[in-house]
Formats: C-alpha cells, sequence, structure tokens
C-alpha cells in the first residue's frame, strides 16, 4: 500500500480532524496519525493517491517499452509466465507449483477442518467486534465519528472515514455526473469519428479539469506536462527519471507546494484530494511518457499524445497509472473489437462494485473497525479474538475500498476498449510480501522504471536490496515523507528482502536436503506455517499506516506478548487454517491455467 514537511503544511479546507481518524487510502495511510493522548495531534501530510502496501511485485517486466515474458522473481526454480491481452499474470512470489510445494491436492476431511476453523474463528471475532461496536456507540469519545444512521433500527453509522461518507453523498453526483458524461461522449465518438476518439477523450478531460479546479490548475499542470516532454526529448532516461521526481516532489515540499497549490481556484471539501491527486498522477503518467520516449526514439511521440494520455479523465485524478505504451496502444485503435464475453465482465464488474459499496454501509452500521482503534482505552479492554478481528478489519477495509474505487474507474475504461491494470488481490490471499499491494497500476510503473532496472532477476541478495531500496525511496516520496511514511517503508523494505533471505539460506545444506526428504504434503504444511507468521507481519507493518503506530503498538503486545502462548498460538493456527486454503486455492488455478495452456497447444 503518501511532502510536506511536518513542521510547515499548506491550510488545508478539509474538515478538521484529528490525525487518528481514518480518511481513506487516497490518503497516505488511509490513515492519518494518532497522537498520543495529552499530546497535540502531529500535522497531517497532504491527501495523496491510494497507498499500495507493497510498492513491488513478484513479475519482471523486460526493459522499458518492452513487454515481453513476466518472470517471477525468486531465485531459479521460477517459470515464465506469458501475457493475456497485454495484461501480466501475477502468479504471486513462489508462483510455480513446484515452488509452492503444492502439487498435491488436500484430503477432504483436512480441507472441510480448514473450513470450519477459518469460518468458525472469523465468526466469533466478528460477534466480539458486534459487541464492541454496541457497547461503544454512546462513548464520549465516539462522538465525533459514529453519527445517526438506520434510526429505524437504532443503528449508528461510523463516519471515521470522511472520504468515503463524501464520495457517496456530495461528491456522488459529480462523479456520475463526470463518467457518465465521459461514457455518452466516448460512445457517440466510436460510433461517428472512431480515429478521434483519443482527442474525445482528451478534450473532454481537460473541460472536467477545468470546470471542476478551475483554468490555472489546468495551466499549471500543463506547464508540468511540456517540462518533462521538452527534456524527453534529449532522450536520456535518467535525466527524465531525475526531472520527474524533482516535479513529483515540488508537490510534496514547501515552499513549493504551497505556492502551486494557490493556483487553484475556489473551495469545496475534495479540492486538496483532487489537488494531490491530479498532481501527482500527472508526473507519474508524463514521467512514462518521457521514458517511454527514450526507449523508443524511432516512434517519435508528440506532445498531443503526452496529453491525450495525461487528460483521460476516468484515470486523472484517482488513477490506476497505465504506462503510456500500453495505453498509447490501446487508444490507437481505430477500429477496436471487444473480446467475447467482455461485455458481460463489465456488467459483472459494475455489479461487484454495487455490492461492495452496498455491503461497506452496512458494515459501517454494525462494526465500527474504523472508530473503535482511537479510543486507546476501550481497545484495551476487547478480548484478544475481537482486537485481532480488528486488525485484521482495517486491512480489509481498505482492500475493499481500494477494489470498489478501481472498479468503478476500470468499468468506465473497459467501455473506452482499454485494458486497465487488475484490481488489487484480496488481502485475505496474501501471505507473501511481494503480492501485499493495493495499486497495481503504480506496482507496475514501479517495477517497469525502477525495481526491475535495478533489481535484474531479483535472485541476488545486494541488487534486490538496492531495489527494493530505491523503490521504496520513490513509494516513500510519493506518498509524503513523514515518520509513519518512513516507519512503513523499513517496515515493508525489510519484509520483501526477508523473504528472499530466508528462501536464499533454504535453499543452502542442509535446510535443503532436509525439505527434500519431506512429503509434499508435509512441505506444504512447514510452508502454510511459515506463510501464517508472515500474514501477520504483514498486518502489524501495514497498521502502522491505516491505523496508527499506538495501536499497533497494542495489538502486537496483547498478541504476541501478554497472550503468549495461547492468544498467538490460536490466531497463528487459525491463519495457517487460511493460507492452506490460499494455497489450495493457487493449485487449483495453477492446474487449471496449465490444462488450458496445454488445450491451446493442441488446437
Amino acid at each position: 500500500m503518501p511532502v510536506a514537511t511536518p513542521s510547515a503544511l499548506p491550510p488545508t479546507i478539509l474538515p478538521a480532524a484529528p490525525c487518528g481518524q481514518q480518511l481513506c487510502s487516497t490518503r497516505l495511510c488511509s490513515t492519518l496519525l494518532s497522537s498520543a493522548p495529552g499530546r497535540p495531534p502531529p500535522p497531517c501530510p497532504p491527501p495523496s493517491p491510494l497507498l499500495p502496501l507493497s510498492p513491488l511485485t513478484d513479475h519482471s517486466l523486460e526493459g522499458v517499452g518492452t513487454p515481453g515474458l513476466d518472470t517471477p522473481h525468486r531465485g531459479p526454480r521460477a517459470q515464465l509466465i506469458g501475457r493475456s491481452h497485454g495484461r501480466t499474470q501475477d502468479p504471486g512470489a513462489l508462483s510455480s507449483i513446484q515452488a509452492m510445494g503444492i502439487k498435491t491436492a488436500l484430503p477432504a476431511a483436512e480441507l472441510g477442518l480448514y473450513s470450519l476453523v477459518l469460518s468458525g474463528a472469523l465468526a466469533y471475532a466478528g460477534r466480539g467486534l458486534f459487541e464492541a461496536s454496541q457497547d461503544g456507540a454512546h462513548r464520549k469519545a465516539f462522538r465525533e465519528s459514529v453519527r445517526p444512521g438506520w434510526e429505524y433500527i437504532g443503528r449508528k453509522m461510523d463516519v471515521a472515514d470522511f472520504e468515503w461518507v463524501m464520495w457517496f453523498t456530495s461528491f456522488r453526483n459529480v462523479i456520475i455526473f463526470a463518467l457518465s458524461g465521459h461514457v455518452l461522449f466516448a460512445k457517440l465518438c466510436t460510433m461517428v469519428a472512431p480515429q478521434l476518439r483519443s482527442w474525445m477523450y482528451a478534450v473532454y478531460g481537460a473541460l472536467a479539469v477545468v470546470g471542476t479546479m478551475g483554468p490555472w490548475y489546468l495551466l499549471l499542470l500543463l506547464g508540468h506536462c511540456v517540462g518533462l516532454y521538452v527534456v524527453s526529448l534529449f532522450g536520456q532516461p535518467w535525466l527524465c527519471l531525475g526531472v520527474g521526481l524533482a516535479s513529483l516532489a515540488s508537490f510534496k515540499l514547501d515552499p513549493l507546494i504551497s505556492w502551486q497549490s494557490g493556483f487553484v481556484t475556489g473551495t469545496f471539501d475534495l479540492q486538496e484530494v483532487l489537488f494531490h491527486g491530479g498532481c501527482g498522477f500527472t508526473v507519474l503518467r508524463c514521467t512514462s511518457f518521457a521514458l517511454e520516449s527514450c526507449a523508443h526514439p524511432d516512434r517519435r511521440y508528440s506532445l498531443a499524445d503526452l496529453l491525450k494520455y495525461n487528460f483521460y479523465l476516468p484515470f486523472f485524478f484517482f488513477g490506476p497509472i497505465m504506462t503510456f505504451d500500453r495505453f498509447h496502444a490501446q487508444v490507437s485503435q481505430v477500429e477496436p473489437v471487444r473480446p467475447e464475453g467482455e461485455l458481460w465482465r463489465i456488467r459483472a464488474q459494475a455489479g461487484l462494485s454495487v455490492v461492495a459499496i452496498l455491503a461497506v454501509d452496512v458494515f459501517f452500521h454494525f462494526f465500527y473497525i474504523l472508530t473503535i482503534p482511537s479510543d486507546l482505552k476501550f481497545v484495551n479492554r476487547l478480548p484478544d479474538s475481537a482486537l485481532a478481528g480488528l486488525a485484521y478489519s482495517n486491512l480489509v477495509y481498505d482492500w475493499v475500498k481500494a477494489a470498489v474505487l478501481f472498479g468503478v474507474v476500470n468499468t468506465v475504461a473497459r467501455l473506452d476498449h482499454l485494458d486497465p491494470p487488475q484490481p488489487p488481490k484480496c488481502i485475505t490471499a496474501l501471505y507473501v510480501f511481494a503480492e501485499t499491494h493495493f495499486d497495481r497500476g503504480i506496482n507496475d510503473w514501479l517495477c517497469k522504471y525502477v525495481y526491475n532496472y535495478i533489481g535484474g532477476e531479483h535472485s541476488a541478495v545486494i541488487p534486490e536490496l538496492g531495489a527494493t531500496i530505491a523503490t521504496f525511496a520513490i513509494t516513500t516520496l510519493w506518498l509524503g515523507p513523514c515518520d509513519v511514511v518512513y516507519l512503513w517503508s523499513c517496515l515493508n523494505c525489510f519484509g520483501l528482502n526477508f523473504e528472499l533471505w530466508v528462501q536464499k539460506l533454504a535453499e543452502l545444506e542442509p535446510l535443503s536436503q532436509i525439505e527434500t526428504s519431506l512429503s509434499e504434503q508435509m512441505s506444504r504444511r512447514v510452508r502454510a506455517v511459515f506463510g501464517a507468521m508472515n500474514f501477520w507481519a504483514i498486518i502489524m507493518y501495514n497498521l502502522v499506516s491505516l491505523n496508527s503506530p499506538e495501536f499497533t503498538d497494542l495489538v502486537a503486545q496483547r498478541l504476541l506478548l501478554s497472550g503468549f502462548p495461547q492468544t498467538t498460538l490460536a490466531i497463528l493456527f487459525v491463519t495457517y487454517c487460511g493460507v492452506q486454503l490460499v494455497k489450495e486455492r493457487e493449485r487449483t488455478l495453477a492446474l487449471e491455467e496449465e490444462q488450458k495452456q496445454d488445450k491451446e497447444k493442441l488446437e
């Protein structure tokens, strides 16, 4: 899954809120920092686009602008994974069936036991959270973030995430109007003059930006676009990346950020969020354009190509990022043809987004997962099972939020015959740091232009360490340098490298011989034990940013120290069961993919 300096931030017109309250995953830390009792809240960083829990993934893109085969990193046993419709198939950090040790299916009895334990544990934790929400609904500390909701059944609503509430109240009509207009004009243009559809996207997007943020904001972005276009003419990738990062830093550090924010006229609720979102994504898109221009000097991309790429409205404010080569190739098709079944998949995605929105609304009326962590005294009285469920729910909610945001945007993009980045992988299916990212667009951008360039095949310890440090340094700049971001980056950078160190250690004697002597089922169980511990490391490391360091410290003490050994072992066993189920699902999908590939070869 975040630079203004902590001591001097630009004034904000957003409602004042203590940093401990969650805002959304479009701000650093979907959460802002919590203040310890008795201390004034620390200044909050400016809003930033979606937090990728880890900016790195396991696949490798071969060079700038040359999408070939994707290789899961993690050693020589990795298999080459092909591409489908220009989108990376992301099989996992240990994606080959052999590497995961899951050739053999789980026995039905064992599979049923794991399912029963996991469902029972979730139900028990959910009951504890429900009771805690009922007990805390009338607490004085909850009054600001628990407001009247479904009065006819006597339920109040958790409104701690003001951006989610704002998106589906005052800002809802604006979003629907803007995206509906885009879809309408895109359809008309595709029917009448398909060769001009890319121009229609740019013109409509620019007009929407002017109408929302004012003409001076548009001129500010055009200045950055022109600057990076001029730099791209020199054909030096290092210069393009350096200028791009400097341009990004100008929206994160004072006094430049305060000066540039003055170009926005008027005031409205989401102005600051849109300002930082539009500026940040604009810089990344312009940098991608510049790097692709350096990689393909024979293609002679023009400034018009950059403007059409940058002002595509569905991606403009909130992403995701499509690298320029992919966007340009898809949007330049004069007569785009939809793959078979594409319209059905678009309708299904739209339906899932609506269901997810309704599910979150129900959840907010019965479980106050965003408000409860703000009252540490109340949290400390929760039973261990409810506390573990609360920590887990914070990550699940952030994933759902990202899935809804990208689901809506990607539905519109697919109607425009584009193939956007995949939605985030469900947090319940993640037990390796290499897959823990919510924004696959930024993930692909970082992998393509930084991570893979430095890390190579990602099998050597030193190059991998250098690649992860460089990538997390850029991610820190993207999210907004402050203490919590530094801590988050260091923890996740360590987690990602630690996985490689453990693998290298496991490949040495005598550990490799020990695993070779084990049966496939036993090898799978051993890996699941490590996966369970890794899963909770992912939760703890990312609670730092998704909630607060104080809440993370309390969870760690309760579950790992004061709750040892009963609570610790019980939670690890439940997580172990979940990892086993995830591995079984991965095994099934991998076998289905192999059978599909074999069938295609025969045909």
